[in-house]
């Protein structure tokens, strides 16, 4: 039967209608990302000397004003030499932003009375003034929050123009600082006379406090538009949170509350759909239900039941499903507004168990108490908006690929990434979360200050929580123990008591009564921490008795040898260190000329930034303790690196046989900023150092721990983190470095379950008997049903007293079915330390390095490289501790 053409223009009229509004109903979201300018701002004090910069240049956004001004060519590379010094004016100055854009018609309709537009920043780093159309719509103060303002009625067709003025954080604060009669205590005084080092300014702004200085990166006081700018519409309502809070979660079922957070413009009654992706691409209808909605704020919650729910695990303990959420809005028929969010389902608790020597301090996920295996996060670059997921996968795979399950979010940097989470969910690897304190004390006692900082950790806790891998929010870094026990609290209270306790009582407001409430309503059941370290506010702070300890009295002062790691055993250690250099083709990329590489060239010292440059002092203290002076710079670096993995292997392995005691052992750091010395395992550019390797194999699920101590005693202890027990064989052989067997055992056991097994504590004289010590090692290997093998080489003197006979080693490259293979062997005698790289000018990734090779062994290590093979055998070296090789 045909249509008639009345009845087709009706309804096409009618098609046209509900299309129209549909399309008035869904809301829009415009990225402004093009056509962005800056330019040094005329009026500002650096404009004089720097007028290269006043005029108008393109810019990036989101971007910072360091990378605009070296887009344009205006400035070195900040990496690059040593420029540093003579970049600091950047900080000084204002700078604008400026950009124009277009609204689509739809934004302009004035037949939707209610619709409302609002620009959103979700992020200015730091102090913004911000105007459209030449008149003022807001001033932002704190680059950790989103900056939203309502533009409807402001915005026009074609060629609105945006403008922000960035104002320098140390010219806006300097003058109050200065102020003060006393001055509060900060990080990293500036050596370059941008601000008097008794007046910093730093812990007074809401901005990443690393861009001051830290002693692992240089001072960048940046600015800019670090995060996307957008420009929102929408009608009838706005979704602005889905909470996914799971009330229980175990084998048998999870019970989860979805919260649904909407402003409305008007009254109405509209339906919630939430629905469910399971792991295995499953969707479902998870739950359902009407509301009536009122004008304004509004939270709705949907009971959501999952039956026999595929639950998430911290890497190592199992897998890690994530099951995706979708709540859809609707008014009759249309579609009002979309929110969905991604979580894995598991149970999580921080437990807090007293005992006769405090109480302990570890985290229980799906009733499994897990020992926590991994390293500190710091910023990802000095840059933070040129940080690419794909850097990020590159080490957090890493950590995952050494077993690690856990990394700290350190305070002194910035709230990371949707992306960052999102990979820390899919690999397992829990999340301690700083809030951004790094140091120092922050003025607390001013409520202005505080409720700018709740606005922030509001916003963030929200942003997060839903994450699976979140495991703890901690109030700050090391602030408590340097008010306590550094000086900072004893030289105010002398100075003037009064003030001094104004201070401690607006810290102890902001820390340990204002954050810990908000995480307790917001944070969907995570638990909250005061101060790393600490105990959580209690007396002592930094104790091994209880709570969460940072050690560095190896490394820094006092100082000790490497070996005191053993005497400190603590609940949970949190922070420890020692440095090295990055590799060789590193170091290259910034110090680019033979004549800049040495222990006292300006470029090595600017890249060093322990002790303002002279932490090359301590360094080689550390080398030369173990392995004597190096030869030259490249066996510094190589030495260093040596020293490094030997080192936080010794602490790891012993904070692992102290279980359950300890539970936890986190190395300072994982990751750079730039490319320089520093306490990474992953150097700037991705690439593994020694100690990377080293935690491959000290963090393994099953490993044996032979540590021996400064009085010539081994502690041989058996671990295992499965959830299940092992059977399993230990070997011990003690032979000398030429490979002559001197004695040999084997013993079978089982391994139990989540376990640290003391199996033996030998004198020296029980394992070598009347052996020259300083040609023999004993060599013990753990090998257990569906693990790979785990030796420790314990040795019996320093290296630098060893008598290390030539280890014959030999290297071959060639090409099989599946790419190209290195055949290592050590024909002659122990080989320790064995470092394999291609020079400075090719890249090539080895499947293992940083190995010790006992007498007559071959390995076959594979490379992944672009390079020929003609080029990679060209390219090959070779170091060892021992023989001439070095």
């Amino acid at each position: 039967m045909m249509m008639s053409w009345r009845s087709l223009l009706v309804g096409c009229l009618l098609a046209g209608f509900f299309a129209a509004s549909a399309m008035a109903a869904a809301p829009l979201d415009i990225v402004i990302d093009k056509g962005w300018q800056f330019r040094l701002l005329p009026r500002s004090t650096q404009a004089g000397a720097h007028q290269q910069a006043s005029s108008w240049r393109a810019a990036s956004v989101p971007g910072t004003v360091h990378t605009d001004l070296l887009a344009a060519k205006l400035i070195p590379d900040p990496f690059v030499g040593a420029p540093e010094a003579q970049l600091q004016w950047i900080g000084l100055a204002d700078w604008e932003y400026r950009t124009r854009f277009d609204v689509p018609p739809q934004m302009l309709d004035q037949a939707l009375a209610q619709a409302r537009s609002e620009l959103v920043f979700e992020g200015l780093d730091t102090f913004a003034e911000v105007s459209l159309n030449g008149a003022p719509l807001l001033a932002a103060d704190n680059a950790f929050r989103t900056w939203r303002a309502p533009v409807q009625g402001r915005l026009r067709a074609v060629g609105n123009e945006l403008s922000i003025v960035f104002r320098s954080p140390i010219a806006r604060l300097l003058p109050q600082v200065q102020a003060m009669p006393l001055k509060l205590a900060g990080n990293y005084p500036s050596p370059y006379g941008d601000e008097p080092p008794d007046a910093m300014t730093g812990n007074f702004a809401r901005k990443p406090g690393y861009h001051y200085g830290w002693d692992w990166g240089p001072r960048y006081v940046t600015a800019g538009i670090s995060k996307p700018v957008r420009l929102q519409s929408w009608h009838t309502l706005r979704m602005t949170e889905l909470q996914l809070r799971q009330d229980r979660v175990d084998a048998a079922r999870a019970e989860l509350t979805a919260i649904a957070s909407a402003e409305a413009l008007r009254d109405g009654n509209f339906e919630l759909r939430l629905w469910q992706t399971a792991p295995d691409g499953r969707r479902t209808l998870a739950a359902q239900r009407s509301a009536a909605l009122h004008a304004g704020a509004n939270r709705v919650e949907l009971p959501v039941q999952v039956d026999g729910p595929a639950r998430w695990f911290p890497n190592g303990h199992g897998a890690q499903p994530l099951y995706r959420y979708e709540l859809e809005v609707l008014d009759g028929k249309t579609s009002l507004a979309r929110l969905s969010k991604r979580t894995g389902l598991r149970s999580i608790e921080l437990k807090r168990e007293p005992d006769e020597q405090g109480r302990s301090f570890y985290f229980v996920v799906n009733g499994i108490p897990v020992f926590a295996k991994g390293a500190n996060t710091i910023p990802f670059d000095m840059f933070q908006p040129r940080v690419t997921k794909a850097q990020l996968r590159r080490v957090l795979q890493s950590a995952r690929d050494a077993h690690m399950n856990m990394l700290r979010s350190w305070g002194g940097g910035y709230y990371e990434s949707e992306d960052f989470y999102d990979l820390a969910d899919e690999l397992g690897l829990l999340v301690w979360q700083d809030f951004m304190f790094g140091g120092g004390m922050q003025p607390a006692y001013d409520p202005a200050f505080r409720a700018n900082v709740m606005a922030e950790a509001r916003e963030q806790v929200r942003r997060l929580r839903h994450h699976p891998s979140l495991a703890l929010w901690c109030g700050n870094n090391e602030q408590e123990v340097a008010w306590k026990y550094w000086g900072q609290g004893k030289a105010l209270k002398e100075a003037d008591p009064a003030f001094a306790d104004k201070v401690w009582q607006g810290y102890q407001q902001l820390f340990g009564s204002d954050l810990r409430q908000l995480v307790a309503e917001e944070g969907g059941g995570i638990a909250y921490w005061a101060s790393s370290p600490g105990d959580d506010l209690a007396e002592p702070a930094n104790t091994p008795a209880s709570g969460d300890m940072h050690y560095w009295e190896v490394w820094g002062n006092p100082a000790h040898p490497v070996s005191h790691y053993l005497s400190i055993t603590p609940r949970f250690m949190s922070e420890y260190g020692l440095q090295a250099w990055p590799v060789q083709r590193t170091v290259d990329a910034f110090a680019k000329r033979s004549e800049q590489q040495g222990l006292a060239a300006p470029v090595i010292q600017a890249h060093q930034k322990f002790m303002a440059g002279k932490g090359n002092e301590r360094l080689l203290k550390y080398v030369d303790e173990e392995f004597g002076p190096p030869r030259d710079f490249a066996d510094f670096i190589y030495l260093s690196q040596q020293m490094q993995a030997e080192g936080i292997q010794l602490a790891a392995l012993h904070h692992r046989a102290s279980r359950p005691f300890t539970m936890g052992s986190l190395y300072w750091q994982l990751n750079d900023v730039w490319p320089g010395a520093s306490w990474s395992s992953i150097d700037w550019f991705g690439r593994w150092k020694a100690l990377h390797f080293h935690a491959r194999r000290f963090y393994a699920p099953v490993a044996v721990a032979a540590l021996r101590d400064g009085q010539g005693r081994t502690r041989v202890t058996l671990l295992n983190d499965r959830s299940h027990a092992l059977r399993a064989e230990l070997r011990l052989r003690v032979m000398a470095l030429d490979g002559k067997l001197l004695r040999e055992e084997r013993q079978l056991l089982t391994l139990a379950p989540l376990s640290a097994s003391k199996l033996a504590d030998h004198a020296d004289a029980d394992l070598i008997g009347q052996a020259d010590p300083a040609s023999t090692v004993a060599v013990l290997e753990l090998r257990a049903e569906g693990e790979p093998a785990s030796r420790a080489v314990v040795y019996f003197k320093a290296a630098k007293e060893m008598a290390w006979p030539d280890a014959g080693l030999q290297a071959h490259l060639k090409r099989d079915g599946t790419g190209t293979v290195l055949e290592l062997r050590s024909a002659k005698a122990l080989a320790r330390g064995v470092w394999i790289d291609f020079g400075d000018r090719l890249d090539a990734e080895l499947s293992d390095n940083a190995l010790t090779l006992l007498p007559g062994e071959a390995l076959s290590l594979r490379v992944s490289s672009k390079a020929s093979l003609a080029a990679l055998r060209k390219a090959l070296r070779l170091r060892a501790v021992t023989g001439p090789m070095r």
